[in-house]
């Protein structure tokens, strides 16, 4: 099914890296959700083999992979290991964001583009307790304040997803003389840096989205990197499609689970596999539907932000894919669990992962609430100006 979505040598060059890793990717996935541990190994096999760069562009030593090849690549690391996938994915969309739209001076991102060709691993620092999601707009309560010396940060991010393995911490906080956001990017051995493991959930357990803790961290003056007037910016990122290729990494992995099982469980009452059963082959039909609407709707959407004349045309459809692929993901996994039945509950079972994994996905921006508030007031919009012209 996902052949259809290929379509370069270098993507399946590197879905053929990712198969030489599967197995090991797999053996580590069992263990960092039972544990709650990070999957320090599953990164360092990634970062043997340059998966860390792939959104970095080649001529600042990248791989130069578009979104659409990054979306194609972390539903496959999902479907081996979704905690992976996910908390991988922020640094690739983080990389990928960052050089496409020069963010930062050039003297900068070409600093930092030598680290990360190392195998450096960022994050943006955004969530907050006392803000909720930071694509709510709230201010940030870190705050950072000017000395003669550069900068000093005082504050608490939550959700800080990689935290036990991040090399460097681009990190919101409020400047309260320039009455804006900034953000700072940060090395993790700075002085006054600590993590608070607080991550202590039945969904992504693996992910290491821990507290970082600031007090007093001093960060030298050209490392304000970034002055937006909105905690979570302004442009359409597509680089953030990351997130819901992770859950349909994971719907993919339940439905090839769920059919495995029912060609090859046959009950002592039938004289086949369950896979001959009408109903049976019903919900396995209605996953394969809710697959294929949304690999069109995520794929279909990275193609065009990949275009620089469709991209311009594109309004809420980043956030469409991410709620269409989100809730499709969820039906999908309940529909596999209803075909193996009570045995996906069991602790050994991988279906009962997935079944807890893939609701955090409701929880990851943009809500869903959101989402559809937005459509409304766009076709309101549209149709005002409508009204006007007609006037």
């Amino acid at each position: 099914m996902k052949e259809l979505f290929i379509n370069s040598d270098k993507q399946r060059d590197w879905l053929n890296r990712l198969e030489n890793i599967k197995r090991s990717i797999v053996e580590n996935s069992e263990d960092t959700d039972k544990l709650a541990k990070f999957p320090v190994e599953s990164f360092q096999l990634l970062k043997d083999i340059g998966y860390t760069k792939i959104t970095l562009p080649t001529n600042y030593g990248g791989e130069g992979l578009s979104v659409y090849d990054m979306v194609l690549l972390q539903e496959t690391l999902a479907s081996y290991d979704e905690n992976t996938s996910l908390a991988m994915g922020w640094t690739l969309g983080v990389i990928g964001d960052l050089y496409a739209n020069k963010l930062w001076s050039d003297d900068l991102l070409e600093e930092f583009a030598e680290y990360l060709v190392d195998g450096a691993i960022v994050n943006r620092l955004v969530s907050e307790a006392v803000t909720g999601s930071p694509t709510r707009g709230g201010r940030p309560g870190t705050n950072a304040r000017r000395t003669t010396n550069g900068w000093i940060i005082n504050g608490r991010k939550s959700f800080s997803t990689a935290s036990p393995v991040l090399d460097y911490f681009l990190t919101s906080a409020w400047i309260e003389e320039q009455q804006n956001v900034g953000f700072f990017l940060i090395n993790r051995n700075t002085p006054g840096i600590s993590i608070d493991e607080t991550w202590d959930v039945i969904a992504m357990r693996g992910t290491g989205s821990h507290d970082v803790v600031f007090e007093e961290v001093l960060v030298e003056e050209k490392y304000l990197v970034e002055i937006t007037q909105r905690p979570s910016g302004g442009l359409i990122n597509g680089w953030q499609l990351h997130i819901p290729a992770t859950y349909l990494g994971i719907a993919q992995a339940a439905r090839d689970y769920a059919i495995n099982f029912a060609t090859h469980y046959q009950p002592n009452s039938l004289q086949a596999p369950i896979s001959t059963l009408p109903h049976i082959q019903h919900l396995i039909g209605e996953i394969e539907l809710y697959l294929q609407k949304s690999r069109f709707a995520l794929y279909g959407v990275a193609e065009s932000f990949d275009d620089p004349k469709r991209r311009e045309l594109l309004t809420n459809e980043i956030a469409i894919a991410k709620y269409t692929v989100t809730n499709n993901a969820l039906t999908i996994v309940d529909k596999a669990m209803r075909i193996v039945g009570a045995k996906s509950l069991q602790n050994a079972n991988p279906l009962q992962r997935y079944y807890r994994n893939v609701r955090a996905g409701l929880h990851n921006p943009p809500m869903d609430d959101m989402t559809i508030t937005k459509l409304a007031q766009h076709a309101i919009q549209q149709q005002k100006v409508k009204d006007i012209i007609k006037s």
